[in-house]
């Protein structure tokens, strides 16, 4: 008996020299103590941590908090500071540490550590593994971080990170956020939309890769979704545009499906529009020749190449792309010598509807006439090398209209 209270008072002792260590030291010492307890704790459970501190880790983790809200904007010791207080969090059966932590106002404290422009990245990573840590604790603490204005923060930070951790660990949280959250998941989707334009690539894939995911949750898709999912098409980043095709893909079950179809046949023709100025633009000395295509060409040769994704996936939705006029503008690109992607992608796609709508092979025949129907038909890949300008013209002021299939088979 003597000898277990010797040691539980030795125990007593030396986690209240600790504790009078840290309250003392500078941050050099604060420093070293945290680098200890992180080596020496991780994946402990609650009581593993009560025995290691002589049931006074609460003493401990008070003092994290404190010095947290102190120094975070200052960057002293803070993925230290984070690393140490998830391991209280994530601790099993360490509910009242959570309890704690929230009680002083954590959650604040690590979501301004995510809009600090002077916060290192690493730290942002680490203070959004304690924010999923918290999700993880259930529904009412993901509305906390929500009603903290959370779902700005994180939307922002993943928008301006300029690593690719940071913005991963945003997305996670994120698509978190969204699950098991009805009071919320409205509010994500809307921050993922926000998102779809946003400068840096890796911020638009990852948006538009939550999006398929959040958008079953929510079940109606927003019709805000169409103009920025639709800007994606004019990326030269070829996995940004594979998500937002697959997006569009998955928005043919909803709602939207009329207004999507009915801008990607106007992306095949009214681009052509806004380029009639820019050659004067660039015809200036003082301004340098641009060497990538226009965005609106390349939004016009991924429309081109999404129609046709579409088609394959659904003769009804081939149908309706029809009656839209869609074989008149996949023409109209197709006749576009500015740009051979976009001849290309128009040549593949409307060859596929030639081959399987009869109606659609008989009138491209008659509208190109059968030398470029030949040509056309044995090669869609490379028509665009092979066509002479008076070619491009025909295809450019093509007048083709076809009736509804339905219509045509009466």
């Amino acid at each position: 008996m003597t000898s277990g209270n010797a040691k539980t008072d030795a125990a007593i002792n030396r986690v209240f020299g600790l504790l009078q260590e840290w309250d003392k030291g500078n941050k050099t010492t604060r420093g070293r103590i945290l680098e200890e307890f992180i080596a020496n704790n991780q994946g402990k459970t609650a009581p593993e941590l009560e025995l290691e501190f002589a049931q006074a880790a609460s003493l401990f983790l008070t003092r994290l908090t404190a010095w947290i809200r102190l120094t975070y904007m200052l960057g002293t010791c803070v993925n230290q500071q984070l690393q140490a207080i998830q391991i209280f969090l994530s601790a099993p059966s360490g509910h009242k540490y959570l309890g704690e932590f929230l009680e002083v106002g954590g959650v604040l404290t690590v979501l301004e550590i995510l809009g600090l422009k002077q916060a290192k990245e690493a730290d942002k990573a680490e203070a959004l593994k304690l924010l999923q840590t918290i999700c993880n604790a259930g529904r009412k603490y993901k509305e906390l971080i929500c009603e903290s204005y959370g779902i700005r923060a994180v939307a922002e930070c993943l928008a301006r990170s300029k690593s690719e951790e940071t913005q991963e660990q945003c997305r996670q949280l994120l698509q978190m956020l969204a699950q098991g959250n009805p009071k919320y998941e409205v509010q994500v989707y809307k921050g993922l939309i926000a998102l779809l334009p946003a400068s840096s690539p890796k911020a638009q894939q990852m948006a538009a890769q939550t999006l398929r995911i959040v958008q079953p949750i929510v079940a109606e898709a927003n019709p805000n979704i169409v103009e920025p999912l639709l800007g994606l098409l004019r990326t030269l980043h070829l996995e940004v545009q594979y998500e937002a095709i697959e997006l569009i893909k998955d928005l043919m079950s909803y709602e939207v499906q009329k207004l999507i179809l009915k801008r990607l046949v106007e992306l095949l023709k009214a681009t052509l529009d806004e380029t009639v100025r820019r050659p004067q633009i660039l015809e200036d000395t003082d301004v340098e020749k641009m060497s990538a295509p226009l965005p609106v060409f390349v939004q016009q040769a991924a429309a081109a190449k999404t129609i046709g994704v579409l088609c394959r996936e659904s003769n009804e939705t081939a149908d309706k792309l029809i009656q839209m006029r869609v074989v008149h503008n996949l023409m109209v690109a197709m006749g576009n010598s500015a740009h051979a992607d976009s001849q290309r992608q128009g040549s593949v796609t409307l060859e596929y509807l030639c081959r399987t709508f009869p109606i659609v092979n008989e009138t491209c025949r008659d509208a190109m006439g059968e030398n470029l129907y030949i040509m056309f038909m044995s090669n869609p890949d490379s028509l665009y090398s092979e066509m002479d300008a008076i070619q491009c013209d025909v295809l450019r002021s093509n007048k083709v209209n076809i009736p509804g299939l339905a219509e045509a088979a009466d």
